[in-house]
């Protein structure tokens, strides 16, 4: 597969990932205890406090975001400002937590539950399909904001 569809594919999986967040909060308590938020958020959901929510709201932005630098990675979008930069960063993040966060359970003593193996095999998804893409475009990702030409 090309860099394109690579990058594409994992814009689609963080736009995805940011519908699902923004569909929790909507969903309310049962839909954080359903995608593993934990008892703590989803109780707090049921109290009315605002926490969780923003949260919540704060990782769909962060997915929305991390989703138009893939499609702009892609040529789909304009071209988004520190485009290698930011690829190279989201890729990192979503590598580093799903290679690392079941051993740091591990480590921490901190029960491994089925949220914590499924989220982190979808994430490393993730962090491959951006892997592949930037590594596949990189020639084409530099600019004219300072990252360096190939």
């Amino acid at each position: 597969m090309s860099g394109k569809t690579w990058l594409t594919i994992g814009g689609s999986l963080s736009a995805i990932a940011a519908l699902l967040h923004l569909a929790v909060i909507v969903g309310g308590p049962a839909w954080y205890r359903f995608f593993g938020a934990g008892e703590q958020m989803a109780g707090m959901a049921e109290q009315g406090l605002a926490y969780p929510a923003l949260i919540t709201f704060a990782i769909a932005a962060i997915s929305a975001i991390w989703a138009a630098y893939a499609f702009s990675g892609a040529g789909l979008l304009p071209r988004l400002p520190l485009l290698r930069t930011a690829l190279v960063m989201i890729t990192a993040i979503y590598l580093l937590r799903g290679l690392a966060f079941i051993p740091a359970m591990a480590a921490s003593g901190t029960p491994i539950t089925p949220f914590a193996v499924w989220s982190s095999l979808i994430v490393l998804v993730y962090g491959i399909a951006y892997a592949l893409g930037t590594w596949q475009r990189w020639p084409l990702l530099a600019g004219p904001d300072g990252e360096p030409a190939p």
